[in-house]
């Protein structure tokens, strides 16, 4: 199975990634990875940090000659920020932070808990996802994650091909797609910082290319959804996730919410194998499995639980009313949420079609999807 695990504090010497199950003979581009950790370092709205940090991710283990081997792939993110052994304690925790309960939780302190609940931690699961998305490549599948709303504005996806959206994503400061709406976001950002507050976002993230039959419908924990949701729900400051229509099918009519299903002999060489739909309101995903569709999903970041001007709370030794701690922090990071949740959905989607068609070599995932595909083809027309 491929999996992954990562460790480091927020203000430590390193965040570490530690990815297992990955198959051999995948190349994988250093350039892929600190791409991807440049654009989570962007957007318009981010903190001092940003400024400190120039993350890349250096390869320990799992390669040679620029190919994976099988063995575990260990990912090094150095922080420039180290100060740990300096930083104070907090005296009172931020309403919206996981510092009172984790202190709680640990029997410990505010500083033991934010340092590792610190969104700091997805830049290394930024980089695992980089890694898995080099093996999407080999079959297709594409993946690409943008801002539809920051705070009350609301910038709607236009119509359009993945790389038409990506070019239109790549101008935004704010990795929406319309670049011209980007003054005025960044005037609710500037507007929202003066008063010493954060903004929260929707981000939506489309994959393409995946064939029929990722995830499981035989038991609750593979079904690719719910798998998706979860990874998607345990991003830092994530309160939200909806595939496809959402909550919008819970107020419409069963006739306004499924998808009817036509066949195309044209599109039968496809990953559809021909068979096309007029719409796309299950967003890719039935039964808990791909239908050949594009997976659409959206995901509910809220604000930042770190303001400038705080909120009331009790200080954790007197237990005594004063306001929240704070530390340096973003006004708004939905633009870099975007690339998070982007790159935690390809690791998903990467895990699902190892699970699929095996994970020890490309080469034999190469073979099992082709000969899906013709046994497939075969099935349909007995």
């Amino acid at each position: 199975m491929l999996q992954y695990y990562t460790a480091g504090e927020s203000h430590g010497p390193a965040l570490v990634a530690l990815i297992d199950g990955f198959p051999a003979g995948v190349e994988i581009r250093q350039s892929v990875i600190d791409a991807e950790l440049r654009r989570r370092q962007g957007g318009y709205g981010r903190g001092g940090r940003q400024q400190i940090e120039a993350d890349r991710a250096e390869i320990l283990s799992g390669r040679w000659r620029g190919r994976t081997i099988g063995s575990p792939i260990a990912l090094l993110i150095g922080n420039h920020d180290h100060v740990i052994e300096r930083l104070d304690e907090p005296a009172s925790p931020r309403p919206g932070h996981a510092d009172l309960a984790g202190a709680i939780k640990h029997l410990g302190t505010i500083r033991g808990v934010l340092e590792r609940a610190s969104a700091r931690e997805t830049a290394a699961r930024v980089a695992v996802g980089a890694v898995a998305r080099q093996l999407l490549r080999h079959f297709g599948i594409d993946v690409l994650g943008y801002v539809l709303q920051i705070g009350p504005i609301a910038i709607p996806a236009s119509a359009g091909t993945l790389v038409e959206h990506r070019v239109l994503r790549d101008r935004s400061e704010l990795y929406t797609l319309d670049p011209n709406r980007d003054a005025e976001l960044k005037t609710l950002i500037d507007e929202t910082r003066e008063r010493g507050d954060t903004l929260g976002g929707i981000v939506e993230v489309r994959v393409e290319g995946a064939p029929f039959g990722l995830g499981s419908h035989t038991q609750w924990d593979r079904k690719l959804d719910g798998r998706l949701a979860q990874a998607v729900m345990s991003i830092q400051a994530m309160k939200g996730v909806e595939i496809g229509l959402g909550f919008e099918s819970a107020r419409r009519p069963g006739s306004e919410v499924h998808d009817p299903i036509h066949f195309d002999h044209a599109a039968a060489s496809t990953p559809s194998l021909g068979f096309v739909r007029p719409s796309n309101h299950a967003g890719g995903l039935e039964g808990g499995m791909t239908n050949a569709q594009p997976i659409v999903l959206r995901a509910a970041m809220k604000p930042i639980s770190t303001l400038e001007q705080p909120l009331p709370s009790v200080n954790f030794e007197t237990l005594q009313a004063e306001k929240a701690s704070y530390q340096r922090s973003d006004v708004c990071a939905v633009p870099a949420a975007s690339c998070v949740v982007e790159n935690v959905v390809a690791f998903e989607i990467a895990r699902a079609l190892v699970d699929k068609f095996g994970g020890d070599s490309l080469e034999e995932m190469l073979e099992r999807w082709k000969l899906f595909h013709q046994l497939a083809g075969k099935n349909i027309k007995r």
